[in-house]
């Protein structure tokens, strides 16, 4: 698993696997509802109800977001982060640690988050 994986993983919470459809001897008089619908998750509030919220800048930091959910955030993890984002090279400077947490609000925004615009590209 990713370190993008690891970081949507604990603020959406586990996928839940779906279930097998029942097997029918007979046509359905109406579609089966949809079960792929999109769960819009409130990445704001979710991270402020995290216990420590009130002590880290997660806002701004990517670091304190990595340290807020539970996830590594050393250099290396960082560093993986960024290439799973698209950024080849990564040093850990200010600049590199700005792009990678608006990077990484974007695509939790991408994938089904809602991220306030301040926190986006």
């Amino acid at each position: 698993m990713g370190i993008f994986s690891s970081i949507k993983k604990a603020i959406f919470g586990e996928d839940k696997p779906k279930a097998a459809p029942a097997p029918t001897t007979t046509a359905p008089s109406a579609p089966p509802p949809k079960s792929d619908a999109v769960h819009v998750v409130d990445v704001e509030n979710r991270l402020d109800s995290m216990p420590g919220a009130d002590r880290l800048n997660w806002r701004t930091s990517i670091v304190d977001l990595m340290k807020l959910i539970g996830v590594d955030s050393d250099y290396e993890s960082r560093k993986a982060l960024a290439q799973e984002l698209g950024r080849t090279e990564y040093s850990g400077s200010a600049e590199d640690n700005v792009w990678l947490h608006k990077k990484t609000m974007q695509a939790l925004a991408d994938n089904g988050g809602k991220v306030p615009a301040e926190f986006l590209d």
